[in-house]
């Protein structure tokens, strides 16, 4: 049992050669294999049992061949914006959570890469319980078949785009990441325009990223525009510095990658003063980036606010004064802890040192 295939884990044509040697050593036709992709792939069913074209005898081998990760959804919270967030329970017990945002001309999946998260950004609750494993390509997967699953039977239609800003760095999961994107986007369908890995800046990640022939997008959670403050803010500034992070971002724009977009939570009296705005710009003009400006969304104990609407339409107005295109992000999924920065999976969590000694440290 130890070694069956995950079916998930593997393309479709890996998977229908897998099925095929699978049924002919049992003697059965060929077809047998397109029966079990259907399932897979059209009804997204992920036990073999409900396949029910096929002989009893026939579902019990292929559960003795294979598998399929299925998490269950543990629970399901609905904000009352419509944002909807699962929490996924995975075959070892591990908890992830994903969030569905839907909007007038599209819906949205949030995706997690791994369980818990060890970056250690201060203001954000996924790492304040720590690292605890990378999730594998077929969990990043079941995600969104379950999450797709669930937007189908709720009338919100066809998950249109995915981004990787859920628990976890995916670029500390390389490999199983750079997997999953070729699944969602070969297996699924999903368009590479439409899937975007967001980093709080692992060099080698970016670079492999950038080193692939399709248009995937790229997300830096950039979050201080300086290495002072990103040093307090975004601990892997120690490893990655951001003058190799953005030598980096060139060498992406030039392999001919989507345009890249700077994520930047506000965190009031922390990074949100003028001058850290014109400094933020130049580091967009120079990749020519796009910038979405985050409001903080509060997470109890974190010790950290927004800033006031007005100064946040201030530092916004700044950025686009040095000719960069600025975004301000609407808030989505706050009364369910589904906002940027406030997963964290059920697990039992205890917030960093009050911000202040951090910046003073």
């Amino acid at each position: 049992m130890a070694d069956r295939i995950d079916l998930l884990e593997v393309t479709p044509q890996e998977a229908e050669a897998a099925l095929t040697a699978h049924f002919a050593g049992r003697g059965e036709p060929a077809y047998r294999a397109r029966q079990v992709l259907s399932w897979l792939y059209d009804r997204r069913i992920a036990d073999f049992a409900a396949m029910t074209d096929l002989p009893a005898r026939e579902r019990a081998a292929l559960d003795e061949a294979f598998t399929v990760a299925a998490p269950v959804a543990a629970a399901i919270s609905v904000s009352d914006d419509g944002t909807a967030k699962h929490l996924w329970r995975m075959a070892d017990g591990e908890l992830v959570e994903s969030v569905l945002i839907p909007t007038t001309n599209r819906v949205t999946l949030c995706i997690s890469s791994q369980a818990g998260c060890a970056m250690a950004c201060v203001f954000c609750a996924t790492g304040w319980s720590g690292y605890r494993r990378n999730l594998t390509a077929g969990e990043i997967v079941a995600q969104y078949r379950g999450a797709a699953s669930w937007a189908a039977e709720h009338g919100l239609g066809e998950i249109t785009n995915i981004v990787f800003m859920g628990m976890g760095e995916p670029f500390m999961n390389t490999d199983a990441v750079m997997r999953s994107l070729t699944l969602l986007n070969g297996a699924y369908g999903v368009g590479a325009r439409r899937i975007t890995v967001s980093t709080v800046g692992v060099i080698p990640g970016i670079r492999r990223l950038a080193e692939r022939p399709e248009q995937f997008g790229l997300a830096l959670s950039l979050h201080a525009p300086n290495p002072e403050l990103r040093r307090r803010l975004v601990p892997i500034e120690k490893k990655y510095p951001l003058d190799q992070l953005m030598a980096a971002l060139q060498d992406f724009v030039a392999a001919g990658g989507r345009r890249i977009t700077f994520e930047y939570v506000l965190l009031d009296g922390v990074n949100d003063s003028l001058p850290l705005a014109a400094e933020l710009a130049a580091l967009a003009r120079s990749v020519r980036a796009h910038v979405n400006l985050i409001p903080y969304n509060p997470v109890p104990g974190a010790g950290f606010r927004p800033p006031a609407a007005n100064r946040t339409k201030a530092f916004a107005a700044a950025v686009r004064e040095h000719g960069v295109e600025v975004t301000v992000r609407t808030p989505r999924g706050r009364d369910i802890a589904a906002a940027c920065g406030q997963l964290r999976a059920e697990h039992a969590t205890r917030p960093p040192k009050p911000y202040l000694a951090l910046l003073t440290a």
